[in-house]
């Protein structure tokens, strides 16, 4: 059975075990780096050609051509048509809330803006999208179009005028024809994806970098992968933009034991389902409550399909963590900075302002952390690692660059002249101080 490390701040070794607890290196090991290497190196000096030996190899195809390895937006619309009923409303209800929530989220922060100053100087930012994006949506261990959703739309509603997608199909054993998930294929088409090639791994991340024959070069790539995903994205970061290079997923639940034990147990399975690297935490000052959650997941654990998945992760990285408080609980999370942050409380209102750093925060007992994952709205490509000390969930923005504009009048030109001109001449860069001198009327 599943035991997670119970913990609890009063131990005296209870910080040494913590910080072993939290540990997790985002370095890949030498082998996948040097792999990682070799591979980009063959997209970007023979194109297709690499991206079709690499696919081949890795998700046991026989692609002759990329011409086998593209869909256009006519196999997307007939995914989205061959669903049942149900899963085109939840798709489309998904979407709807996803791009409401962006839709929002740009007009807040997402747009231009200009002022004059005293000297009829224009000052200001233009707000753009970028041109072509490319997102990589995992496809080995499971079917993610919720993943389709979160990275295509706040682009789409950014502007981006094309939209890459790229999501390997892997063979099943004795085949050599990869499946394409319909619900994957549909999400693409309620999303606005231009086309996608199904590729993946490094190889694909390689060609939407440097651009092949068939995979045009994107501006920006977004999405998370596997270990060879996140190593060749760190690499081709300067070329092309990246969201981010995201490590295994978590979850940090706060509970005041107002919330059912058994809810909280399955939320912490939500996120240990993911990967035997995920981390799944509870925070309680209720060492009885503790002892219910323990119980629920004793009871509820053999019937998960991904049981042995679960049982790794929260035997590996999971902690039930007895705090002496509430407010203790908060501290400690502020020092975890998680991907997904859980306030199982009466009153979550409380507690929300002492927290500083999470991708994202759900208040309340019924705000279970899956609906964040595929419907709720905000997206769900979120920091992890502890990077939500200093990064945000995957937006609108990250989808526009800002360029600075700058119309300076001609009695602006005679204030900041004479400024731009001393300083350049204090830097020893004569043409700096000529050029603005230059603009200068003489007396």
């Amino acid at each position: 059975m599943s035991k997670p490390l119970r913990l609890s701040t009063q131990d005296a070794q209870f910080e040494a075990a913590f910080r072993a607890r939290l540990h997790w290196s985002s370095q890949a090991d030498e082998a996948i780096e040097q792999r990682v290497t070799d591979i980009l190196f063959d997209v970007q000096k023979n194109g297709d050609a690499a991206v079709i030996q690499y696919t081949n190899r890795f998700d046991g195809l026989n692609a002759k051509s990329m011409e086998e390895l593209t869909l256009d937006v006519n196999e997307l619309k007939s995914a989205f048509d061959s669903l049942s009923a149900d899963q085109k409303n939840a798709l489309q209800e998904a979407a709807k809330r996803i791009r409401t929530y962006h839709q929002a989220q740009k007009k807040a922060n997402g747009e231009s803006w200009s002022y004059k100053d005293e000297n009829d100087t224009l000052l200001g930012q233009k707000v753009t999208p970028l041109d072509r994006v490319g997102i990589y949506v995992p496809g080995g261990k499971a079917a993610y179009p919720s993943s389709v959703l979160m990275n295509a739309i706040p682009a789409h509603v950014a502007g981006v005028a094309e939209i890459i997608m790229v999501v390997p199909t892997p063979a099943k054993p004795g085949q050599t024809k990869g499946e394409k998930n319909p619900l994957v294929l549909a999400a693409a088409y309620v999303a606005g994806v231009s086309c996608i090639f199904t590729i993946g791994g490094a190889q694909a991340i390689g060609a939407l970098a440097y651009g092949t024959k068939a995979v045009p070069a994107v501006d920006k790539i977004t999405g998370p992968g596997n270990a060879y995903v996140a190593s060749a994205k760190r690499r081709v970061f300067g070329k092309v933009g990246i969201d981010m290079i995201a490590g295994p997923s978590e979850i940090l639940v706060l509970a005041d034991a107002s919330t059912p034990a058994d809810w909280v147990a399955m939320d912490l399975f939500s996120q240990a389902e993911h990967d035997e690297l995920a981390q799944s935490i509870l925070l309680c000052p209720d060492a009885s409550y503790i002892d219910q959650v323990q119980q629920s997941i004793d009871r509820l654990l053999p019937s998960m399909p991904r049981r042995d998945i679960i049982e790794a992760s929260l035997n590996g990285r999971g902690a039930l963590i007895q705090t002496r408080s509430m407010q203790e609980a908060c501290d400690i999370s502020n020092r975890i900075a998680p991907e997904h942050l859980e306030i199982a409380s009466q009153n979550p209102h409380q507690w929300e302002p002492l927290l500083k750093h999470a991708g994202a925060i759900f208040l309340g007992a019924f705000t279970s952390e899956s609906l964040g994952d595929y419907c709720a709205g905000p997206n769900h490509v979120l920091p992890t690692s502890g990077t939500a000390r200093f990064s945000s969930p995957l937006g609108v923005y990250d989808f526009q660059k800002r360029s600075s504009i700058i119309e300076v009048s001609e009695a602006g030109a005679q204030i900041l002249g004479r400024v731009a001109s001393v300083l350049a001449h204090g830097e020893g860069l004569q043409a700096h101080a000529r050029a603005a001198e230059m603009r200068i009327k003489r007396l």
